[in-house]
Order: C-alpha cells, then sequence, then structure tokens
C-alpha cells in the first residue's frame, strides 16, 4: 500500500515523528524528515519561511510528488508567566503556521490520493495551568484541519490525531499512572504511527476533516471532587 509512496514528515527526529517515520519505512515509503535534530533527510527550523521553502524544493526536486504530509513538530510549550510575545508567536509559527505553509507548499505536487494528517493533543481540549503557547498551537492546528479539508476536497484528504499521554520511550506504567486511564495503560508512539498510518491508507477514503483523540479514554472522564476517590488537593490540582 505504501510502497514507494513519499511521505514527508515534520519533527521526525524523536518521539513520536521517528516512530511514525520508522513505521512509513517498514511499509516501504520513501520519508522525507524535517527536525532540528540530526536526521537522516533535513535539518532546519520550521519556524522560518526561508526553510520551509527550501525544504519543500528539496523534497519535490528528490521525488517529484508528495503522497503524505504529516505535521507533527513539537511547539513550544509556555505559559502566561514566563512566555515571551516572541516565544507565543514562535510556538504558533511551529505549532500552525508551518503546517499550513506546508500544505501550501505542496498542494501543487500531491499525488492522487494524497493525506495530510496534523498532530494536535488532548490539550486542544483540556488544560493544565501555564500551557498556554502549547495548547493554543495545538488548538490552532486541530481547527486548521477542518479547513484544509474543505480546501483541498477532491485533491487531499486532511484529518488530525489528538494524542493523551504518550510516553516517547515506550515506559510501560503500572499503579495509578496506569489505572487512571480507561485503557489501563500509558500511551505509546505506536498508537499514534499505526493512526496516522491507518488515515493514509485507501482503508479511510471517506474519513476527512475528523480530528480522532488517542489518549486511552482520559477525556471521557468526568472527574469531581471526592467521587470515586478523585479528592482535590491543595493548589487545585487533582
Amino acid at each position: 500500500m505504501f510502497e514507494n509512496r513519499v511521505a514527508v514528515i515534520t519533527g521526525s527526529a524523536k518521539g513520536i515523528g521517528k516512530t511514525i517515520a520508522e513505521e512509513f519505512r517498514k511499509a516501504g515509503a520513501h520519508v522525507c524528515g524535517i527536525d532540528l535534530l540530526p536526521n537522516e533527510h533535513f535539518v532546519g527550523n520550521l519556524g522560518e519561511q526561508s526553510v520551509l521553502e527550501e525544504f519543500a524544493r528539496k523534497v519535490i526536486a528528490d521525488y517529484g510528488r508528495v503522497d503524505f504530509l504529516i505535521n507533527n513538530a513539537l511547539p513550544l510549550m509556555k505559559g502566561l508567566s514566563e512566555c515571551t510575545y516572541e516565544e507565543f508567536n514562535y510556538a504558533l509559527r511551529v505549532g500552525v503556521t508551518a503546517p499550513f505553509y506546508l500544505t501550501k507548499l505542496f498542494a501543487p505536487y500531491f499525488a492522487p490520493g494524497a493525506a495530510v494528517v496534523n498532530i494536535s493533543s488532548s490539550r486542544d481540549r483540556m488544560s493544565q495551568p501555564q500551557t498556554e503557547s502549547y495548547t493554543a498551537a495545538k488548538g490552532g492546528i486541530a481547527a486548521l484541519t477542518h479547513a484544509l479539508a474543505v480546501t483541498l476536497a477532491g485533491k487531499a484528504r486532511v484529518n488530525s490525531i489528538s494524542p493523551g499521554w504518550i510516553d516517547t520511550d515506550f515506559t510501560e506504567y503500572d499503579g495509578p499512572d496506569a489505572y487512571q486511564q480507561p485503557a489501563g495503560r500509558v500511551g505509546n508512539p505506536l498508537d499514534i504511527a499505526n493512526m496516522v498510518l491507518y488515515l493514509c491508507s485507501d482503508k479511510a477514503g471517506f474519513i476527512t476533516g475528523e480530528n480522532i483523540c488517542i489518549d486511552g479514554g482520559m477525556t471521557r472522564q468526568m472527574v469531581y471532587h471526592n467521587d470515586w476517590g478523585w479528592t482535590l488537593q491543595e493548589g487545585g490540582r487533582k
């Protein structure tokens, strides 16, 4: 299904992005990654317009087309107390502007059956204190997804995934960290990579403009003080 297809992945050098890249390669795809960290294709800052343009030119020069665009790169997480004006805008440039602009740059080169998958976060609908830059970027890319899906109708399907707690080192947890989640465990990058490949496959041909939350059920669990063992502690955290 993915043999000799071209997958572009941002933030491909570690964590979820690295696992997505590995799974595409196992399936026979050519992977074009971009990251600030060393990787097999392109090193650069996604917050810079010139870098995005140079990266896109290289991908097209190397392969002439794009089958799958995976916007995964991690935006900066800083909160109201410490985040500066420039840092907040940088988080949005990496987390929202770069996915928009890469989609724009690659749109003329999307192959038949192309798919875009944006990696959002369960923080697009719930928050912890002091996470404003990250949360705003993830909320933005979730909304950008359905706008792009409508614009690119007939040219590419566009969906997003909102991961919950994903341990990028594949650590297995027990005790409260595990059983607080309805699925009974903490997630790992394969939980996300498997869905990315599914959304890029023909099996997902009738899915576009959708956001899929993969969080072990955490965002569906209602929490009230003194119910089911949950207790509000001093400082406002449960």
